[in-house]
C-alpha cells in the first residue's frame, strides 16, 4: 500500500477563534476527530497533530514564521490516492 500525507491548513483568523472555544466544543470538535479516525480503521497510519508557529528557512540559513496557514497533518495507507480520498 502507498501512503498518503494529508496537509491541514486554516486561516490565522480560524486558529483564533479556535483558542476561545469552549471546553465542551473542544469535546465535541476531538469526538469528529475519533469518529473520522475509527472508519478510517488502520488505513490511519498516524492521526497526526496540530501544528503552530512554524518556520520557514531563508536561503542564507536564517528563519521567519511560517504565513502558510499549516495547521496540521495525518498520514494515510491505501492502495490508490482515489481510496484515500474517500477517506476524507
Amino acid at each position: 500500500m502507498k501512503k498518503f500525507i494529508v496537509i491541514y491548513h486554516a486561516p490565522v483568523t480560524a486558529m483564533q477563534q479556535m483558542a476561545d472555544v469552549s471546553q465542551e466544543d473542544q469535546a465535541k470538535g476531538m469526538e469528529a476527530w475519533m469518529t473520522w479516525a475509527q472508519k478510517c480503521g488502520d488505513k490511519l497510519v498516524d492521526m497526526g497533530n496540530p501544528l503552530a508557529n512554524g518556520l520557514q528557512l531563508t536561503p542564507g540559513g536564517g528563519s521567519k514564521t511560517s504565513d502558510k496557514g499549516v495547521t496540521g497533518y495525518s498520514i494515510l495507507q491505501a492502495e490508490s490516492l482515489d481510496e484515500a480520498k474517500k477517506l476524507l
